[in-house]
């Protein structure tokens, strides 16, 4: 199986654990610049990093010519491109615009899926999105879900690779208030829908379960940790994916 690995711009580094593929959020705020040396740390340590292009958190072309570049020349072979937060700060306000400027020529490309939809766009926008960017990308990163049918049928739908969202091991609480912040409706559902016992809530959760019965569809996952970095690490590590 593969496994790739989400942090943030806080992450320590000494405490990755042995997955090749690390992506690096682009949220709201970041400097690109910044994240753009983050990346260059990790080439450096021998990891594959992975840097998000949030179309609606870049100001303009002359912006994203410059974030491109220093990735590149920081050894970037590999970039996660996103429409990102809800409202724009500049010229871009979805993905496809930025895949469209011919600046990621060179680099494998990933574009987000969403089989959970969104809270922010239409199921019919979100398909036709999906099928305008395509052309450009190489790979599909799923929105990270509990519920694995929706996961299923989405996969069921596309022509490309397709490394689906899971979380590593979180407490139900916790992976509520995610589902909520996210709009992940379908795993908010299942949660609210098989919470039997009260102490099940302080219980970290791992996805085992659902790896097994995704086994058939696709070998990729990507880890969203929520700052359980440890917690995931270990997890890892006792069921030897690292």
């Amino acid at each position: 199986m593969n496994f790739s690995l989400e942090i943030t711009m806080k992450t320590d580094l000494s405490t990755l654990p042995k997955v090749k593929d690390v992506y690096i959020t682009q949220l709201p705020g970041n400097d690109f610049r910044e994240v753009a040396s983050k990346a260059e740390e990790l080439a450096d340590l021998g990891f594959n990093p992975v840097p998000h292009f949030s179309a609606r958190s870049i100001k303009n072309l002359t912006e994203l010519k410059e974030y491109v570049s220093r990735c590149k020349d920081g050894g970037v072979k590999q970039a996660l491109v996103i429409g990102g937060s809800s409202q724009p700060i500049g010229d871009f306000h979805c993905s496809l615009q930025l895949l469209e400027t011919g600046l990621f020529e060179g680099l494998k490309i990933g574009i987000a899926g969403h089989p959970d939809g969104s809270p922010d766009i239409s199921d019919s926008d979100l398909e036709k999105a999906m099928i305008d960017k395509k052309p450009y990308a190489d790979y599909i990163v799923t929105q990270w879900l509990l519920e694995v049918a929706p996961i299923i049928k989405f996969i069921s739908k596309q022509t490309l690779p397709v490394y689906a969202g899971i979380t590593g091991p979180l407490t139900i609480s916790n992976l509520l208030k995610f589902a909520s912040i996210v709009g992940a409706k379908n795993s908010l559902n299942f949660l609210k829908s098989n919470m039997t016992k009260a102490f099940d809530l302080l219980k970290p959760k791992d996805p085992n379960d659902i790896i097994e019965k995704l086994k058939g569809v696709t070998e990729n996952f990507h880890i969203y940790t929520f700052g359980g970095l440890k917690e995931t690490n270990k997890w890892l590590m006792d069921n030897n994916y690292v």
